[in-house]
């Protein structure tokens, strides 16, 4: 048990590249992780981290031993869970990685935690592209097509992209007719955040015409930065029809050039093929697919 405990540290570790910060999610001190560390690498006899006084990494040894101690963990939680009665209510902690869309996933989110009081969440909101295995997550919600081997993947609901701005910014500047017209107007784009690169909106291509010229006003890493400017009437931007739908109802927002774009979206719920599907991992899945479904689809 003692060497269990070694290993459940060094994970922390591992996942949080911090002694203190792995100290204070297992409920003791900095040096008290540090001495378990050094006393599991003098047992195995081989140097499972580097050191720096700015940083800690893996070493190729510790890489490999993450690895098979995750393994072992999951295992033990497996092991937990059977011997649990069935019918108990889930509980424990669930870390989640989301995109950086509060009114679409808190709303899910809040009503996750009203149903299951026991289970405590771990929210990283981003949209960088996290490693669901490497970073310790539990699920991670994404958009696009699954592509690590080592996840599961169950789709949660569609979504397009469409063009908007303010009937307001509208009547001053005119409603873009073509996308041509797109240049006589203040364009609000969205950068991603690993490249810095603008995303692309989902304009049809059409032989012959070329693509057309989008003054930038406004470039942002935040969807929702984007969101706030289009409505207060500074420009036209590309945003998810999940984030407009209350918008267009109340008038505030403006559909444009529909028949030009060509885009649909799938959102992912995503999490380790390895990781056993404890109670609160499966109503966490089942609850998304129920919840976010019907509101990504956003018709």
């Amino acid at each position: 048990m003692d060497s269990l405990g070694s290993i459940s540290v060094f994970v922390q570790v591992a996942e949080t590249r911090s002694f203190t910060e792995a100290g204070r999610m297992q409920g003791v001190s900095s040096s008290a992780v540090g001495k378990s560390i050094a006393r599991l690498e003098a047992r195995l006899g081989v140097r499972l981290f580097h050191r720096t006084t700015r940083s800690i990494t893996l070493t190729s040894e510790g890489a490999l031993f993450l690895e098979r101690c995750r393994k072992i963990l999951a295992e033990v939680e497996a092991a937990e869970f059977e011997l649990c009665d069935a019918a108990s209510a889930p509980h424990g902690k669930l870390r989640v990685s989301l995109p950086q869309v509060h009114e679409l996933v808190m709303p899910v989110m809040n009503e996750f935690m009203a149903l299951y009081p026991q289970i405590e969440l771990d929210l990283d909101l981003t949209d960088r592209m996290v490693d669901v295995v490497e970073e310790g997550f539990d699920a991670v919600i994404r958009t696009g097509k699954p592509r690590d081997s080592r996840l599961m993947a169950r789709p949660l609901g569609k979504f397009y992209m469409v063009l908007v701005a303010s009937p307001g910014y509208l009547r001053e500047r005119g409603v873009p007719l073509i996308p041509a017209d797109l240049a006589q107007h203040a364009c609000l784009r969205h950068t991603f955040h690993a490249t810095g690169k603008l995303e692309p909106w989902p304009l049809k291509r059409e032989e012959g015409v070329p693509e057309p010229r989008l003054p930038t006003r406004l470039v942002s890493t935040s969807i929702e930065a984007v969101s706030h400017a289009t409505l207060a009437g500074l420009g036209i931007a590309c945003l998810p029809d999940f984030m407009t739908h209350e918008a267009q109802r109340q008038g505030r927002l403006q559909r444009v050039l529909d028949e030009h774009l060509e885009h649909v979206g799938q959102f992912w719920v995503l999490w380790p093929s390895s990781r056993h599907a404890t109670a609160k991992l499966r109503v966490f899945i089942d609850h998304l697919s129920a919840r976010l479904f019907p509101v990504a689809e956003g018709q």
